[in-house]
């Protein structure tokens, strides 16, 4: 198990009540893939550098979680299936020592 950070931006044309169960399925695809959520940060909607499918601002959301490497691959070619993320970002992160 790794540690690693995701930074979605979900579709801004969805309501508050759907972009949560976007991110309530995409937790649960973590944990199906047997992960561990360590922190969720609903960053709420914010305007984009640059227009994404049409859209100037879309709803961010940054993930922290222990997942295992090998199942990295299977993790983004499902957030990239995803039609409601327009971007995504993972990236291994380390653990800060106490």
């Amino acid at each position: 198990m790794r540690n690693y950070e995701i930074l979605c931006i979900i579709k801004p044309n969805l309501d508050m009540e759907e972009a949560d169960k976007v991110v309530d399925a995409l937790e649960a695809t973590i944990k199906d893939f047997g992960g561990k959520i360590e922190g969720v940060d609903k960053m709420g909607r914010k305007k984009l550098a640059y227009e994404i499918n049409n859209f100037k601002d879309g709803f961010y959301l940054n993930l922290k979680i222990d997942f295992p490497e090998e199942k990295v691959v299977e993790l983004k070619r499902n957030l990239t299936l995803n039609d409601n993320v327009l971007r995504f970002m993972l990236l291994e992160s380390k653990k800060a020592k106490a």
